[in-house]
């Protein structure tokens, strides 16, 4: 028996009482949440999240720390989340070992699902009147598979389903929180939003040239550090640069200011929900 399959199998006799693979199966998916999820004891004011993702990693998908962020602290808030992605391929499949591309290619939604612990559904069912709040995490999946960003730039498109949800969620004054590259898909869908993805200069923001790209697209840019965010009173928009930092002296040790600022993004889009 497969030297990985054998121990999961022992396991989840003990665990769960079946030895049979499909069995096992069955059980699992027990543990799979429910297309929503919240930790709520009060109904009465709930907000309920939309989140998009965009695949599972951050050279050709969804940043997964990214990700992890804005449940939690949406979670810990008392958020109803539903999670949401676009059944579509991705732009090309990274090996995260390599930084090189690979073969199969891979499905966004099906990929997603890895992130969401199985509790996705396609970004077609996404409708803004079932929602208070939008958000987006980054990852390269934003700039590569909800739009082109990555291969065009300022002269990039966003995925018409993406771009019809941002428009439905922006035109109904409802608030929406990006990270990372992710508010370049604001900055192309709302004309003269305010946003942030860092600073334009310096060693510690290898990204920083997203800055003028924005500013050529029509969108203002406004500097912040990896610990705040920028809220646009007027478009009901928050952003926060989060791994458009980089510190190569820290790696791992800086992650905490990635998650402290979109704690702080998510914080100040539930504040407009009320």
């Amino acid at each position: 028996m497969n030297k990985i399959i054998a121990p999961f199998l022992y396991e989840s006799k003990r665990v769960f009482g079946v030895s049979p693979l499909s069995q096992t199966v069955k059980s699992l998916q027990l543990l799979i949440p429910s297309k929503s999820f919240s930790t709520s004891r009060n109904n009465y004011n709930m907000v309920k999240a939309a989140v998009i993702l965009h695949g599972s990693g951050v050279y050709d998908g969804t940043e997964v720390h990214e990700a992890s962020a804005c449940l939690v602290h949406l979670s810990r808030a008392g958020s109803e989340v539903s999670i949401f992605a676009p059944n579509i391929d991705q732009m090309h499949t990274i090996d995260h070992t390599k930084g090189a591309p690979m073969e199969p290619n891979r499905n966004v939604l099906t990929e997603s699902a890895r992130v969401a612990r199985g509790a996705v559904s396609s970004l077609s069912d996404l409708k803004a009147s079932d929602f208070d709040l939008l958000v987006i995490p980054g990852g390269f999946g934003a700039a590569k598979n909800l739009s082109d960003w990555a291969v065009k730039g300022p002269d990039s498109t966003v995925n018409e389903e993406v771009a019809k949800v941002i428009k439905d969620f922006h035109g109904t004054k409802k608030p929406i929180a990006m990270c990372c590259i992710s508010p370049v898909l604001a900055a192309k869908v709302i004309p003269g939003c305010e946003v942030t993805v860092g600073q334009s200069s310096g060693d510690l923001w290898p990204y920083a040239e997203t800055c003028q790209g924005i500013e050529k697209v029509g969108a203002k840019h406004v500097e912040k550090s990896v610990t705040e965010c920028h809220v646009d009173e007027a478009n009901k928009l928050v952003t926060t640069p989060a791994f458009m930092y980089h510190d190569p002296s820290q790696g791992w040790h800086s992650v905490h200011l990635i998650f402290d600022g979109v704690g702080k993004m998510i914080s100040a889009a539930l504040a407009m929900c009320k």
